[in-house]
Parts: structure tokens; sequence; C-alpha cells
């Protein structure tokens, strides 16, 4: 296991060092092909046979060359190997070769690389190479092994062409991913943080005249939830920066808030005037880090519905943890049902994704008996233990 594990390492060292430095790889592949295409010249010679010369050798070295710029120009080298290898079997007398290296390595990458115009072209131009070679190689026309080696070559070449489509159609998709739930937690963040400052300064110019001092409340309010929205912008602009790292090279490092921050965003919304009550229910256990990020954000876009369409008093916030789901519910005592299509927006979809995300579901409406609005989320979560693991 150790030596599979040690010879795994090392694949995968050189798969990474080949993606990094092309130019180098097809150095090595060349520098393989021609140590392969040596064997023959290090063997005796059959006697009656003309000795293996320099020239042979140097000629057989020109048809392993063009394979160093297999990738920029696929159907170039496999015309120049051509070329060479009808060189090499006119004009000296070398040694044979037990298999087509040049010729399987260059139809691979013709396969791996090519446009189809340009694997159409040059499987016209095998068609007729092959046939030919083989005659000059045996002097007949036993094609069978040789059509075979280089329909596997050409088959190696278009299963990896569809290995990497498929790795890039899965990379973008992970990136259109990730770019939709950045635009989720900017929605969320920059929706709650602009409703309670819309909230708190609707309420300063009265607060100004009753009350001075709840004036000065909701100045600090505005003013604490700029910077809380600004903190968690920073932190999740940070991550798509090039360099990977913010000013203080810390941000992009820090975890999405979660439940412990549940409590910090329920007394910014209390600062509003909201009157929000707060209770969990259950056998309360940790959760995972995704699962909390969603509780918060699905409470906190909750709260921003209510701050800008119920016209509500009271809110109550419940956690139920069941023995394999958490359930979140919020509600209140707004306008209810009146107010429900003006809620069909961003907010109550990201809700809904959110839940689906972690394979629970959102139900969303009129709270107990018609009054008010209620959000209730489902999201399954496994046992403490596992958590904990």
């Amino acid at each position: 296991m150790g030596i599979r594990g040690e010879l795994r390492g090392w694949w995968e060292r050189g798969r990474v060092l080949a993606a990094d430095h092309p130019l180098l790889a097809d150095i090595g592949v060349a520098l393989l092909v021609q140590g392969a295409m040596t064997m023959p010249f290090l063997v005796p010679r059959a006697p009656g046979l003309p000795p293996a010369s320099w020239a042979a050798y140097g000629l057989s070295t020109l048809t392993v060359l063009p394979l160093v710029w297999r990738r920029r120009a696929p159907v170039a080298v496999l015309f120049a190997v051509l070329a060479a290898n009808a060189l090499y079997r006119l004009t000296v007398e070398g040694p044979g070769q037990p298999l087509p290296y040049t010729g399987l390595v260059v139809v691979y990458t013709v396969a791996a690389l090519s446009a189809p115009r340009g694997r159409l072209v040059s499987g016209l131009v095998l068609m007729v190479a092959v046939p030919v070679g083989v005659w000059l190689n045996t002097r007949s026309a036993r094609l069978t092994f040789s059509l075979f080696v280089f329909a596997a070559a050409y088959v190696f070449g278009r299963l990896t062409d569809a290995r990497q489509r498929a790795h890039r159609v899965e990379a973008e998709q992970a990136a259109a991913r990730e770019r939709a739930r950045i635009a989720r937690e900017m929605h969320d963040v920059l929706s709650h943080a602009v409703s309670l400052m819309i909230v708190q300064a609707e309420a300063g110019p009265v607060a100004v005249r009753a009350a001075p001092e709840r004036a000065e409340t909701a100045f600090d309010a505005i003013s604490a939830a700029g910077r809380d929205a600004m903190a968690q912008l920073r932190h999740m602009l940070g991550v798509l920066r090039d360099d990977g790292a913010e000013s203080d090279g810390t941000a992009p490092r820090e975890p999405q808030p979660g439940l412990a921050a549940l409590p910090g965003l329920l007394d910014r919304v209390r600062g509003s005037g909201l009157d929000v009550t707060y209770r969990a229910v259950g056998d309360v256990r940790p959760v995972s880090e995704g699962v909390g990020a969603t509780v918060l954000r699905v409470v906190q876009e909750a709260l921003t519905n209510t701050l800008k369409h119920a016209d509500a008093r009271t809110v109550q916030i419940q956690l139920t943890y069941a023995a394999c789901e958490l359930e979140v519910t919020v509600s209140d005592d707004g306008r209810g049902s009146p107010a429900v299509p003006r809620r069909g927006g961003h907010g109550l979809v990201g809700i809904r994704e959110r839940a689906a995300a972690h394979g629970g579901g959102a139900v969303t409406g009129p709270g107990a008996g018609g009054r008010g609005f209620e959000v209730r989320v489902r999201i399954p979560v496994p046992v403490a233990a596992e958590v904990g693991a």
C-alpha cells in the first residue's frame, strides 16, 4: 500500500508538472519514444543484413523530433512525421521497429487535440499512408495489425478529449454555482442592511422631535448596519481576488457566519424598533458550518422581508431540533395575505434554493389563523456525533 501510494504521488506530481509546463512534457514524450526506437540499433543485426549506421540513427531521430511540437500543431506534426518516415525508408537500410511509435503518438494527439476538420484530413491521409508504410516495411499488404494499433491510438485520443471536455464542463458548472452562491450572499447582506437603514432613517426625524435620545440610537443602528454589511462584503469579495487574499491576508480564510452570529443579527433588528423573540426547541446540538450559514441567511432574509413589506410589530423565530432535521420558523404579525404577492421576489427564491441545497424544503405563506406571514424551512442534519467527526 505504501509503494502504491508513493507511485500515485509521483504520478500526480508528474501530471501537475505536465499541465504547468506542456513543452517539457512533450520533450519528455519525445525522449521516451527516442529511447524505444534506439533499442533495435543496440541489438546485433542478423547475418546478411547491413549494419546499423549513424546515418540511419540520425534519420530515425529526425522522425521523433517533430513530437516536441505535437500540441501546438498536431496535423502539421503528423505530416512531418510521415515525411521523415518516408525519407528513412527510402534512403537507408536501417533497423525496423516493432511498433510505429511516432505514428501512434501523433495519431493520439490529433484525435485528442485537433478540430473535426483536422481529424478528417488526418484520417484521409492515414488511409493512404498506412498501407504504403506497411508495404515499404514488409513488402506485403498485411494491414490488420497496423490498422488495429492506429485505431486504438485514435480511440484513446477521443476518450481523452471527452474526459477533458467533461472536466471543463464540471469546472464551469462549479464556477457558475459559486457565482450564484456569492450573488445570493450579497443580495441577502445588502438587502438586510439597506432595509435596516431605511427603517432607522425614516424613524429618525420623528425621534428628533419627540425623543432626541432615540434619534441618537437610530443613527448608531444605521452606522452599525453599514459597518456590518461592509465587513461581510469584504469577506465575500475577497475570495474573488486573483491573489486569494485581502490586504490583511485573513478575510478569505474566515468561515462564513453561522448560528453564532444569530444573536448579533437579532440585536440589530431589535434596534429598528421591531420586537423580536427567539427560542430553540428540542435537543439543541451543533450543526455543520454550511447548515449554520444557511440558517443565518434564511432568518436574515425573512427578517428583511418583514422590515420591507409586513408593517409588523413582532416577529417570532423558532429553531426546532428534531431527530434528523432542523426546522426554522420565522413568523410575524404583519399584513399577512395581502403582502404575500409582493414577497415572491428573489428573497424567497433564495430561501428555497438554500434549503434545497441541503436536501430540505421551504414553505411560505400566511401564519396561523391567516394572520401575518410565516417562513418555515426544514433542513436535514446529521446526528451530533457525525457533526463532531
